[in-house]
């Protein structure tokens, strides 16, 4: 079938990869390229929210951790690390996907994949591309404007506009980047209300972050810089001295669960908010099955 994929962030592409590999002539329609898009500015360590206990985030998920470590791909690494939860926290369904999981009270380790959103995501839209899939960048207004046999909706914070649904709320999340002192482990610190994150890439070390509902705005705040920074270098005093390289911000697609449905001839794919790295291979094969 001729399908129009709108979105090209990592759940978009991902889509269009599984499409294209299954002999479907597929379009791109996307108003940013790879880099640009809200994706490229996530951290990168894979595994949903605390809360995300579901079936279906536990079967994404651990799909896309063994899907990213057999990719091979560039800017993909796996990763021992250690997540701080409160200490009467439940072990969340997902963790068990991950390998070499050990837990105790207050502490999950495990190893996951890293991904470095930005060489990755080019990597991708490459395959993207050999693969014969064309790339349209141009804003889509309506979906039913789009001559195909069927559209994902896959459009990230439009996707909620696309699809009339006034459910999907923009989250602000600003992150740092310093240089990478030579760091081996990740860790994230969702033990207190102000999450903390340090995720190596080897040249670079992403720090962060927020949860900014409402936020409209990508432009970095010094203050927020500032605060990241500080917050970062307590909590791993290895980057004590490394230069700050810069800021980004991003706004997440938050929806109260991700909608992956099928309409008509449209496949909504959108409301992931924080979590399309981590999902996004699991969910491209949901869209798959309904095509």
């Amino acid at each position: 079938m001729r399908i129009s994929v709108v979105g090209g962030g990592v759940i978009g592409l991902s889509c269009a990869h599984r499409l294209a590999v299954a002999g479907h002539d597929v379009t791109v329609v996307t108003g940013a390229r790879p880099g640009e898009t809200t994706s490229a500015v996530a951290g990168g360590v894979l595994f949903p929210p605390l809360a995300a206990n579901s079936d279906r985030v536990d079967r994404w998920t651990a799909t896309s951790v063994e899907e990213y470590r057999a990719l091979g791909a560039p800017g993909v690494r796996m990763v021992r690390g250690t997540y701080l939860v409160p200490r009467e926290a439940p072990l969340p369904s997902w963790a068990l996907s991950m390998p070499g999981l050990d837990h105790e009270p207050g502490r999950l380790t495990f190893t996951t994949a890293l991904v470095d959103t930005p060489v990755y995501l080019a990597w991708l839209a490459g395959q993207v591309a050999a693969l014969g899939v064309r790339t349209e960048y141009r804003t889509v207004s309506r979906l039913d404007d789009l001559d195909a046999d069927l559209v994902v909706n896959a459009a990230g914070l439009g996707g909620g506009r696309l699809a009339g649904d006034g459910t999907v709320v923009p989250v602000g999340g600003q992150v740092v980047h310093l240089a990478d002192p030579g760091l081996t482990e990740w860790i994230v610190d969702g033990s207190t209300p102000v999450l903390r994150h340090v995720i190596p890439h080897g040249r670079h070390v992403v720090c962060g972050g927020t949860q900014e509902p409402g936020r409209d705005s990508v432009e970095p705040d010094p203050g927020v810089t500032a605060d990241i920074v500080r917050r970062c270098r307590e909590l791993v005093p290895a980057l004590a001295d490394a230069p700050v390289l810069g800021a980004k911000v991003g706004l997440r697609p938050f929806r109260p669960e991700v909608r992956l449905e099928r309409d008509g001839r449209v496949v909504h794919c959108y409301g992931h908010g924080g979590a399309g790295i981590t999902v996004a291979w699991g969910c491209a094969d949901d869209v798959l099955a309904l095509v």
